[in-house]
């Protein structure tokens, strides 16, 4: 390891090129990774550090800085920052000196920034139940091609518990469906690079096939946008998912929560619901650790403890 004589701060932006060329990360999250580390360097900036080097940062710096992100107050809703907000933070700090000490610059030990424990009861899960998640997949028109497609969009979300990375990023050849079949197991690389299998439902099938019988192009992607340039990419971004599951949430007058993401939340809680183990779940998920699943939990139990309290107790009077 060699000491740079360079501030710490010059080197966010080949970190960003790293992301980038090495890694492989999308544009979305080298904006977010960008944003988290400008609030390190206005604090940096702030306490007079803007110049520090790599191998001078302290632990009395670290402690400081998470201090100053448990006071913070995030404006757009004039509260403390949450501490999943915290830890992104002090994630992306940590993503930053890992880069710095695989370039061999010595600086400060990545392993050493701790992250902010967080109990179950700080991260609510919003989801939608069955009767919710049906109104949302019924409310396309499918006398339209943009109706079909939105349909097997919303059908392909809750029938494999997709990311909205994962599933902007389908192609066409991977959908091979044929008359006899029940169900059909993809092998999907989500997030960390890590393949696992998802299943299609008989319903999310046939959704899709009758979108793709529409298709005469030859577009790679699954799921194309029908407007804009010829020459344009047609593949569908995340941005514009998250727009058709916001429309038809509204047409199916559900709760404003309802995101790509909530669908995902509903898949799980719906499986585990049904007795599912976690553990199947987190592979469904694609979860690096049970941990991240074990949120879902809480949501189960709380549900049987309603239950238990308004039925149970009810059985003796």
């Amino acid at each position: 390891m060699t000491k740079s004589n360079k501030p710490l701060k010059d080197y966010i932006r080949p970190f960003l090129e790293y992301l980038d060329i090495e890694r492989g990360l999308s544009v979305k999250t080298q904006e977010t990774y960008l944003r988290l580390l400008s609030s390190f360097e206005k604090w940096l900036k702030k306490n007079n550090l803007e110049n520090i080097l790599p191998h001078e940062l302290t632990d009395k710096n670290i402690w400081d800085y998470r201090v100053y992100l448990s006071q913070r107050i995030n404006p757009a809703t004039n509260q403390p920052l949450k501490k999943t907000s915290q830890n992104y933070h002090l994630i992306a700090l940590r993503s930053f000196l890992m880069f710095l000490m695989d370039k061999d610059i010595q600086s400060y030990p990545p392993e050493k920034i701790k992250l902010t424990k967080i109990n179950l009861s700080d991260r609510p899960i919003k989801f939608l139940n069955l009767e919710q998640i049906k109104k949302l997949l019924d409310s396309p028109n499918t006398s339209t091609i943009q109706g079909l497609r939105d349909r097997a969009i919303l059908e392909t979300f809750f029938s494999t518990g997709l990311r909205i990375s994962e599933l902007t990023s389908l192609n066409v050849e991977q959908i091979k469906i044929t008359n006899t079949q029940d169900d059909l197991e993809l092998v999907i690389v989500g997030k960390g690079n890590r393949p696992r299998p998802v299943y299609l439902s008989p319903r999310a099938l046939k959704s899709l096939s009758e979108y793709l019988s529409t298709r005469k192009d030859k577009e790679k992607a699954l799921f194309i946008n029908y407007k804009g340039p010829k020459d344009a990419d047609k593949r569908l971004t995340p941005r514009s998912v998250e727009n058709i599951v916001k429309k038809y949430s509204k047409i199916a007058g559900l709760p404003s929560f309802t995101v790509p993401h909530s669908i995902r939340h509903s898949f799980a809680t719906n499986l585990l619901s049904q007795g599912v183990d976690l553990r199947e779940i987190q592979e469904f998920l694609g979860h690096k650790s049970i941990g991240t699943t074990q949120i879902y939990a809480s949501v189960t139990n709380k549900r049987l403890k309603d239950i238990h309290r308004k039925f149970h107790n009810k059985s003796l009077e």
